[in-house]
């Protein structure tokens, strides 16, 4: 007998005495037998651990933390490579927070669709270009619809491009400390040098809560009215987990379904990061199990998003989970999860019925009467902005004073292929 690695053992046969050209003994029947038996039982043992080692786990990265002190509650492969998908979008309104914040537009302003933007895939609002929608609006969109043509119009507008925007993407990722993250798109669309962690991830919902506490409205937001159409949040907690309060789901084939969840009981916020879950109603009972379970148990250990170390073996490779949600054994699965009526059944003992109806939020294009983000107007006025000869270019106040952008901004960001939709 031999250890085989594998959490096992099994029998190996060697002819330690046939030469080299010389014919071997004839093998009794018996005894031929046995050695094609294990032989057989080899191949579908290593075959079967090839697999495991190719294939995702079935759960996948999650970490929960306390947003206020960035306590770690608990944490799975917290530092694996994982494709964001739309949760990519925090990102980009994180960095349109920090603009606000900094004078550069305001909620009021224009956000206008360019062609490139009115382009992108589903999910997607579908204006045309030239039509102009107010930030305010356009966040919303973004966090509850999770519209890619939004993304990319905000990026274009605070960034002054989508390339520069996403440079800031990845200045703001560095200057957090979210060292296992790149940006490549402001929608989360799917691309291989675009990823994160959910340590990455916490970090982010966490500086997103604590820095702009004023902004926490747009993540509680259960749909939108855009007349008569109503678009519904994919954050299945809202409304069915005690103080859930946001944040965003994403999802695209080879990321899976993602969740970043959060809920507040008596002043504490939870925060729960969860990726690669294989079906939506998952990830909700996964992010609610997490977050329970935070709330109902003390922490164990004095451990931090600060000075938590990297582990895991292949980290910084990032599973496709295309044959785990996107076939058809997973797209039957996912009709186990709802009733004969098409409502979805969830198992968690932490979720319960919707108490009552969604809040609706109206959401329309127009009503911008606020400045010109500050990066479009200089792009603008240089030549170098979207959609440039169809825009007039603006006369600047008489105080207006372009400042050059920060140098750590300056870096430049990979093309982005837009080869998948990205959704909650």
């Amino acid at each position: 007998m031999h250890e085989n690695g594998l959490g096992g053992s099994a029998l190996f046969f060697v002819d330690t005495d046939a030469k080299a050209g010389g014919p071997m003994e004839p093998l009794d029947r018996g005894y031929f037998g046995l050695i094609m038996r294990h032989t057989s039982f080899l191949r579908s043992l290593l075959a079967g651990a090839l697999l495991c080692l190719a294939a995702p786990a079935s759960a996948g990265p999650s970490i929960v933390i306390d947003a206020a002190t960035g306590q770690v509650l608990s944490h799975d492969n917290a530092f694996q490579r994982w494709y964001p998908a739309s949760l990519t979008k925090l990102m980009t309104a994180y960095v349109t927070f920090r603009a606000i914040q900094g004078g550069e537009l305001e909620l009021t302003s224009p956000i206008k669709v360019s062609k490139n933007s009115a382009s992108e895939p589903p999910s997607k609002m579908g204006y045309k270009p030239g039509q102009v929608v107010a930030l305010d609006n356009a966040l919303k969109m973004l966090i509850v619809k999770s519209a890619n043509d939004i993304a990319t119009a905000i990026g274009e507008n605070v960034g002054g491009s989508e390339q520069a925007f996403v440079a800031r993407m990845n200045a703001e990722a560095a200057r957090l400390g979210m060292t296992g993250s790149h940006f490549v798109n402001a929608n989360g669309l799917h691309d291989v040098a675009q990823y994160t962690t959910a340590h990455d991830l916490a970090i982010l919902a966490r500086a997103i809560r604590t820095e702009f506490p004023q902004h926490a409205s747009y993540f509680t937001i259960e749909a939108l009215g855009a007349g008569k159409k109503v678009m519904k949040s994919n954050v299945d907690l809202l409304g069915r987990f005690d103080g859930a309060d946001g944040m965003k789901t994403g999802f695209i084939c080879p990321s899976g379904f993602n969740l970043i969840a959060s809920a507040t009981r008596g002043g504490r916020t939870l925060v729960a990061v969860v990726l690669g879950s294989r079906t939506p109603h998952l990830r909700a009972e996964q992010a609610a199990d997490l977050l329970g379970n935070g709330f109902d148990k003390p922490p164990l250990m004095p451990t931090t998003l600060a000075n938590i170390q990297p582990y895991g073996d292949g980290r910084d490779t990032a599973s496709d989970m295309r044959p785990l949600v996107c076939e058809k054994p997973a797209k039957s699965e996912e009709l186990q999860t709802r009733d004969a009526k098409g409502k979805p059944i969830f198992r968690s003992p932490y979720l319960h019925e919707r108490n009552g109806p969604r809040r609706v939020v109206a959401v329309a294009p127009g009503g911008a009467t606020g400045k010109m983000p500050l990066a479009f107007a200089v792009a603008v006025a240089a030549g170098e902005g979207p959609d440039v000869v169809d825009i007039p270019i603006p006369t600047p106040r008489p105080d207006y004073v372009a400042s050059p952008a920060p140098a750590d901004n300056a870096a430049t960001a990979r093309p982005t292929a837009k080869a998948s939709q990205a959704g909650g």
